[in-house]
């Protein structure tokens, strides 16, 4: 394992801080990662716009190819402890080039986002205390976005530990006001209070194919990217006890559960407010929740606005957890400056790649704020490009690994080979979808055109583009890394765990 141990040797740097946080705790960040409450806010009117009732069947179908990728990294896991997760695991499966891609692909999801999330967590904890007048003044709302953005990452790199009692927090503040949206809203529909045209909940919602095979694309391409973080239990897996299962058991029920946080708020959302109005304002997914949240909770509407805020804001946190252990483990592995692979020996997080992660992400925000408020959604859609391509390489170099192992069980076979094989499929195609999408510009957000495509696809090959100029510049500067060769699955680690 590559985890040192808990007191380094004399002369020695500091590792990350072994055994520091246990499964729970890794199952509540990778929880807190996907930010539940706010991706619900910000897909469920436009995934309600594209499918109708079927909503919940619709986050079931998008559960599916999450699971199979979960099952990946449980299994690569299982194999190699490595903070960089697809980074290093394709890198031994498939070699340096695809290895360093997948890396990159990380590390840049969280430059996209975590401005995105602070800004959502300072909005809606704004109106929740009452202070729209804050939330519509730019200077302030971006300045204390980026001081939010400052302060989890101090949180981040003062130690795991805090990163977890932090998240412990928020996790049951979030889940405890969705909860009782939930149970309120479907009262009303019951009770007949509800203030718009509500419907009685059917198990027929659960069919994704009801509204037809183009409208589960489009859904699918919305309900990916609310199942999106849950691997940042596995970017700790240096640092988790039990770091060879734990991790990925993590990442597995991290996953189960928001299933069943979302279609249980799918269901209420549809059945209280009506297919008709969500459709209807599908382009105001934030101002649609706030407004549920005073519909339905009345002068509590603050719980559910606090939701989002803390969904947010843990999300902010944890996101920036996958960049900067990747880029940790990518210097230490010679894959990119020595210096990304600084760990700080008084605290025992990489300090330096959690700065760097932060420092771009802030200059980020307030660039692309700059251009419009339009282009930084623009920038989180083009999110379900890198995740797509990140999480579709990862169930690959799976199958790849243990490709001489897969024929041994029905076990092997069907969670080590195909299902891995299969999430990765369903993701290269909603990846080819996507940009076939974007290339439009009247499917973006903003509406508008850069250089004849849709801006967030733009925004995604400037950042493919980036990688692979920066990838190129690196091998010619620092050959080491490319030196490394794919490798198989030790048939006694087969055998003696994986089985």
């Amino acid at each position: 394992m590559a985890a040192a141990e808990d007191a380094a040797p004399a002369g020695r740097p500091a590792g990350l801080k072994a055994n520091a946080i246990g499964f729970v705790d890794a199952l509540v960040i990778g929880l807190n990662s996907t930010s539940p409450a706010y991706s619900l806010a910000a897909v469920i009117g436009p995934v309600v716009a594209l499918v109708g009732i079927y909503a919940p069947g619709v986050m079931v179908a998008s559960f599916v190819p999450m699971l199979l990728i979960a099952s990946a990294f449980y299994y690569l896991n299982k194999v190699d402890q490595d903070c960089g997760t697809t980074f290093s695991w394709v890198t031994r499966a498939m070699g340096p080039w695809a290895g360093w891609l997948g890396g990159w692909a990380i590390a840049m999801t969280g430059v996209l986002v975590v401005g995105s999330l602070a800004d959502v967590g300072v909005t809606f904890a704004l109106l929740a205390f009452g202070l729209d007048s804050w939330v519509d003044n730019t200077f302030v709302r971006q300045l204390l976005t980026v001081l939010l953005i400052l302060v989890m990452t101090a949180v981040c790199v003062i130690g795991t530990e805090l990163s977890a009692k932090v998240q412990n927090v928020l996790i049951l503040a979030q889940v405890a006001c969705l909860l009782i949206f939930v149970g309120v809203a479907l009262h009303s529909v019951y009770a007949g209070t509800s203030k718009y045209d509500s419907v009685d909940p059917a198990f027929s919602w659960l069919n994704p194919f009801g509204a037809g095979g183009a409208a589960l694309t489009g859904g699918l391409l919305l309900g990916v990217f609310i199942y999106w973080g849950w691997e940042s239990a596995v970017n700790l897996t240096e640092e988790v006890e039990d770091s060879a299962t734990a991790p990925g058991k993590a990442g597995l029920w991290s996953t189960v559960i928001l299933l069943v946080t979302y279609v249980s708020v799918g269901f209420a959302v549809v059945a209280y407010a009506g297919p008709a109005f969500l459709a209807e304002n599908a382009g105001e997914e934030e101002f649609v929740f706030a407004q549920l949240a005073t519909d339905v909770l009345g002068g509590w509407d603050w719980l559910l606005l606090l939701a989002v805020s803390t969904s947010a804001i843990a999300s902010t946190q944890t996101t920036i957890i996958p960049a900067s252990r990747t880029a940790l483990s990518m210097a230490r592995r010679r894959a990119l400056p020595a210096h990304y692979g600084h760990i700080s020996p008084r605290f025992r997080t990489p300090d330096v790649s959690t700065w760097w992660v932060a420092g771009i992400a802030i200059a980020w925000y307030l660039v692309v704020n700059q251009i419009s408020a339009n282009a930084l959604f623009d920038s989180l859609t083009a999110l379900s490009l890198l995740i797509a391509f990140y999480y579709a390489l990862t169930g690959l170099a799976c199958a790849v690994y243990y490709r001489r192992h897969l024929f041994e069980s029905v076990h092997n076979l069907l969670l080590i080979g195909l299902g891995p094989l299969v999430g990765s499929g369903l993701l290269a195609w909603l990846l080819v979808k996507s940009v076939s999408d974007m290339s439009d510009p009247e499917n973006s957000y903003s509406g508008t055109s850069w250089l004849g495509l849709g801006p967030p696809l733009v925004i995604g090959i400037g950042i493919a583009v980036t990688g692979v100029l920066i990838m190129i510049v690196w091998r010619l500067r620092a050959p080491a890394f490319w030196a490394e060769r794919p490798s198989v699955a030790d048939p006694a680690l087969v055998h003696g765990k994986e089985s």
